[in-house]
């Protein structure tokens, strides 16, 4: 069973209860290539295991006769090693939570592209009369721009973005929708601040016409519409992987970049899936909502957003990344089993999160939360990772935990020395930036860009050894980590304290944990 455009003529396929492209994929690639409506930049594992299999319901519904052209920036070894041997093909592998697993071959790509080897080709798909939206998902740390974005080699993709942007402006000022679906509040906005801080810099220099900036700053010409993306897709995992070689499918072996990052013929995901996109299309859309997705106002994927990223999942996922790591654990479906952690998630959802959920009106915030706690995080067929998960932590936390404190002290309550889950999820990470786990062993840290400035906080921390708690003012009263100041509202000592008991000996982490979850 070989992931190939000939190779999934096998019966075996069928057999085995694969799920197979319902249309012709060579007539789809020739007319996407010649009239492309959906670019994508980023081609990770969430790229394959969601919206291409968005795309792939169309084409199998005969809602759309195009699939999507697909373009990496940052590591361009993943198209020749996860894309260019599999014909573009994929195998989505839908890991449910009561054991049953779908595998469906993704044949949605009808060209697979590495930015800067295929730059003409890039700029012409980009300035195609019929393309009706550029997507992307380049993670939050892909939003950042250059003091100096060199405007002939674009060295960010934002400054990659902008170019191409200018070069559509060029061709006749076509309007499109530039959509980003990446896990971050106001994404849209985000998106569209550093590719216009980007454009103004050159602007600045002359180096664009200056109408070029009345172009961006259009919607109806160039939209940055915001969205909501929500669905767990951790790396392949080598128990799904083993499975798949059992039955004879060829190509799940795992494959690392130079760059680092871990690819194979297949990525596995969680069954649930949301997609909330602001509907703001000048040059029209794909009807995604054909296929699940949810259009909206702006205000009502800003409800949604909120609710989930500050209040029903990721607030959860960051607590219990955290505290794994602390505690030893590999897997979050097994932290789910710790009866402690299970109770102070429930705290922190139900008692201190759910009294100033944001209400998106569309959904019900209290079964997403209760689809959260009983089937997501629990799901044992999911192996996700605390240690993925607690990735780039110091840039989550404001959103996370201190939009929450936010409408707390919105709702005039000054002093928010009554919450509990949230304080302890700070008190936490810097429990966490030790690299000390609550056995006295070390443990490495994940990725964050903000580790340098963070660590030597920490410098000199010994367990069990007295710690002067006010080294850890610089995180606590810090907005850019915290969202507020914590000790302006009645928290900052709070979490200091139960930094001190989380650092008294061996085991303190779990004994805290125990005493807070009572």
């Amino acid at each position: 069973m070989k992931l190939s455009l000939q190779g999934i003529q096998s019966p075996e396929y069928l057999e085995k209860g694969y799920l197979l492209p319902a249309f012709d994929v060579a007539k789809m690639a020739q007319r996407t290539k010649t009239a492309p409506t959906w670019l994508h930049f980023g081609a990770g594992n969430i790229l394959r295991a969601f919206p291409c299999v968005l795309c792939q319901k169309l084409l199998d519904a005969g809602a759309t006769d195009r699939g999507m052209i697909v373009v990496e920036t940052y590591d361009e070894e993943i198209i020749d090693k996860a894309f260019t041997p599999f014909d573009n093909l994929c195998l989505a592998v839908s890991l449910k939570s009561d054991g049953r697993v779908e595998k469906r071959v993704v044949a949605s790509v009808a060209e697979a592209l590495g930015y800067r080897s295929s730059l003409a080709r890039v700029r012409e798909v980009f300035t195609s009369d019929s393309l009706q939206m550029v997507s992307m998902t380049i993670t939050e740390k892909g939003y950042g721009v250059g003091e100096t974005d060199n405007f002939d080699a674009p060295e960010t993709i934002m400054g990659i973005l902008a170019r191409l942007l200018y070069e559509r402006y060029l061709a006749g000022a076509k309007p499109i929708a530039m959509v980003s679906m990446d896990n971050c509040s106001h994404n849209g906005t985000i998106l569209y601040a550093s590719v216009r801080r980007v454009a103004g810099s050159w602007a600045e220099k002359g180096l664009v016409r200056p109408d070029f900036l009345a172009y961006l700053d259009d919607p109806a010409q160039v939209s940055f519409p915001w969205s909501m993306i929500d669905k767990i897709t951790p790396r392949p995992s080598p128990e799904v992987m083993q499975m798949l070689v059992e039955e004879g499918f060829k190509d799940a072996e795992l494959v690392v970049t130079g760059k680092r990052t871990f690819v194979s013929g297949m990525v596995n995901a969680e069954e649930c899936e949301y997609l909330a996109i602001e509907d703001s299309f000048p040059a029209g859309r794909p009807p995604l909502e054909k296929a699940g997705a949810i259009f909206g106002t702006r205000d009502t994927v800003n409800r949604i957003e909120k609710m989930k990223v500050c209040t029903c999942l990721n607030p959860l996922h960051t607590f219990l990344a955290v505290f794994g790591c602390l505690l030893g654990y590999s897997k979050i479906c097994e932290e789910m089993k710790d009866r402690t952690l299970v109770r102070l998630v429930e705290k922190l959802g139900y008692d201190e999160g759910m009294p100033v959920v944001c209400d998106p009106g569309v959904m019900s915030a209290d079964t997403f939360i209760r689809e959260v706690l009983t089937l997501r995080l629990p799901n044992p067929y999911m192996p996700d990772s605390p240690q993925r998960i607690v990735c780039d932590t110091s840039k989550k936390l404001p959103v996370r935990f201190g939009e929450t404190l936010k409408a707390y002290l919105a709702a005039g309550k000054e002093d928010l020395g009554f919450l509990t889950c949230i304080p302890l999820a700070f008190a936490g990470y810097a429990r966490y930036l030790t690299g000390i786990g609550d056995e006295g062993d070390p443990f490495e840290l994940s990725p964050d860009p903000n580790l340098p400035a963070l660590t030597p906080l920490l410098e000199g921390f010994r367990l069990g050894m007295p710690f002067d708690t006010e080294r850890l003012r610089p995180l606590f009263e810090n907005e850019e980590f915290c969202g507020v100041d914590l000790y302006a509202c009645g928290l900052g000592r709070k979490a200091e304290s139960m930094f001190s008991e989380m650092c008294m000996d061996v085991g303190a982490v779990r004994k805290t944990l125990e005493k807070y979850a009572v």
